[in-house]
């Protein structure tokens, strides 16, 4: 399998170096040259199932002997689908929650560590994050020995527990608070790899959802989670995928154009409008991003639209559905009361775009929601709703204690370039 830019300026290259490089060298990012299948049987253990679904990407590269051992390091916490509401049978929830940090960004930060840390050569990576992937990418390459990662991310627009999840990891691991917005985080990233000298210099890559390696295990689990609710009821189930900067949503799709079991595909947008605008238009007009109380989808300017563009027209068809603050307060405090299931408030989105399906569409098969983040990450913003607290799972409540650390930067390159040359306090 070889892997070309979106833009189509840069060499065809292999897996490894797809994920080594992060972004593609004409500042594209990198798909699949062809679309691959069959799809493995859904009765395997998800390790087991993923390892079958990706080894066409990575057939023929050097890190195909170690993709069992990958996938059995990545998916080694438990992946439950549950029914938050008995009285709403056909809606099933994909707890994506239950790892190191509470988050489904912990699937793809672990997958990408296994990775570079068989690739063995010394590597910088660069990661922004409006909250929960910096956390997430920090707790997967804490003391990896070839491994030196700076997280940026937006001052002021994370929650406390994520501000202190972002900056509370040891050695190589150096958290830095930008002054601006996360699209102003992911725009400095991209400009660190446009400038050739700096990329060089600290051989840098990326573990955004720009690189390739954390989009294959999410098309994994999600192609998982839909095989097992088929061979429930022999039925494809609706998938409804809150979303950010669109690699979730662009998973989601690739998945289903494997093969996968999966049927409608909702994407679902917090207040900021770019991508649900571009649904009713046809018209993709980038913005500066809105601050919401899912700040995890506060993304102006989605990087993974370019690959969703290079998607096949008949793979990319999709619905979008926009939930505001009030709406996500709501629906958190509704399924509480009917159900006593808590949302985190990426989570209501997906339960919100649940409750607005016409009743019809709704019933005519199971629809299976991505509980993206515990809610215990958003307790400042969750405890009031419930009018009671939020237990933290073990491995959050392991860190609570710990110190965090992060050091402030102007959202400028040359900023960022200061702070790739300074050395990591230990």
């Amino acid at each position: 399998m070889r892997f070309v830019s979106t833009r189509g300026q840069a060499p065809a290259v292999g897996l490894s170096e797809a994920i080594r490089r992060g972004a593609a060298p004409d500042g594209g990012l990198y798909v699949p040259e062809s679309i691959p299948g069959p799809v493995p049987d859904a009765g395997l253990p998800l390790p087991d199932f993923a390892a079958a679904m990706l080894a066409p990407f990575f057939a023929g590269d050097p890190l195909e002997p170690a993709l069992p051992a990958i996938c059995a390091e990545t998916f080694d916490f438990p992946l439950p689908i549950v029914t938050p509401d008995p009285a709403r049978r056909d809606m099933r929830a994909l707890e994506l929650f239950h790892g190191p940090t509470g988050a489904f960004k912990d699937f793809g930060a672990r997958f990408l560590a296994a990775c570079f840390a068989r690739l063995g050569e010394p590597l910088t990576i660069l990661v922004a994050t409006s909250g929960d992937t910096g956390g997430a990418v920090g707790a997967a390459t804490e003391g990896r020995a070839n491994l030196r990662t700076l997280i940026l991310y937006p001052r002021g627009r994370v929650s406390p527990f994520q501000a202190l999840q972002l900056g509370c990891w040891g050695p190589p691991v150096q958290a830095l608070e930008v002054e601006g917005d996360f699209d102003d985080c992911q725009r400095l990233v991209k400009a660190a790899f446009a400038d050739p000298d700096l990329s060089a210099r600290h051989q840098l890559t990326s573990a955004n959802s720009i690189n390739v390696g954390r989009l294959l295990p999410q098309m994994a689990f999600l192609g998982w989670a839909a095989a097992c609710v088929h061979a429930e009821t022999r039925m494809n189930p609706g998938l409804i995928v809150p979303t950010g900067n669109l690699g979730h949503g662009f998973a989601a799709l690739y998945a289903r154009a494997m093969g996968l079991p999966i049927g409608p595909v909702r994407l679902v947008t917090n207040a900021n409008r770019t991508l649900s605008d571009w649904a009713e238009s046809e018209i993709y007009a980038p913005r500066p991003a809105v601050a919401t109380i899912a700040n995890a989808m506060d993304v102006g300017a989605p990087s993974n639209f370019e690959r969703l563009s290079a998607l096949l027209r008949p793979f990319h068809i999709f619905t979008v559905e926009r939930v505001e603050d009030d709406a996500l307060r709501a629906r958190i405090l509704a399924d509480y009361r009917s159900s006593g299931y808590v949302w985190c408030p990426h989570s209501a989105a997906a339960a919100e775009a649940y409750a607005r399906l016409d009743p019809g569409t709704r019933e005519e098969r199971p629809w299976l929601l991505c509980a993206t983040a515990h809610p215990f990450k958003f307790a400042e913003i969750v405890e009031p709703l419930l009018g009671r607290a939020i237990d933290p799972p073990p491995a959050l409540g392991a860190i609570i204690h710990r110190e965090a650390r992060a050091l402030p930067v102007p959202a400028s390159l040359a900023a960022l370039a200061e702070a790739l040359d300074r050395p990591i306090a230990p």
